[in-house]
């Protein structure tokens, strides 16, 4: 990005916190070595993790399971040709610790189609990056 492009960096810790403030993303990853990209409501947890609460039967959770994936979310205000984007890339697990899934159950976000058995996605934040249009 060069100074005069109209976006500014944002810095982690600012894209944590712009994430926090909207209730749906998109996650990135690979179905069938191709790429796919799903929208899906999202909480993130005290140490910047990006939580999913999915069915256990989901090919999302076998897709993702184990994976590098992104996580992407935005504003945008097509008016005022402003807005941000923040994307989280890291490794997708399954939250198996009881303890720590007990915590999510009653903290973590809650499916917008429930299941009759879901589990929590943790998409660790190991590489941070956004930017932000600062008006057309």
């Amino acid at each position: 990005m060069h100074a005069s492009d109209g976006f500014r960096e944002l810095d982690p810790r600012e894209c944590l916190s712009l994430l926090a403030t909207v209730p749906v993303g998109r996650i990135v990853y690979t179905r069938h070595a191709l790429p796919a990209v799903l929208p899906v409501n999202f909480g993130l947890d005290g140490d910047g993790a990006v939580l999913l609460r999915v069915s256990a039967a989901s090919d999302l959770l076998r897709a993702v399971d184990g994976a590098v994936v992104a996580f992407e979310g935005d504003v945008v205000d097509a008016d005022a040709q402003s807005g941000w984007s923040v994307v989280v890339t890291g490794s997708a697990t399954v939250v198996s610790d009881p303890a720590v899934h007990e915590r999510l159950a009653r903290t973590g976000p809650r499916s917008w189609a429930p299941a009759p058995h879901e589990v929590f996605v943790r998409i660790e934040p190991e590489l941070v990056t956004g930017r932000q249009l600062v008006g057309g």
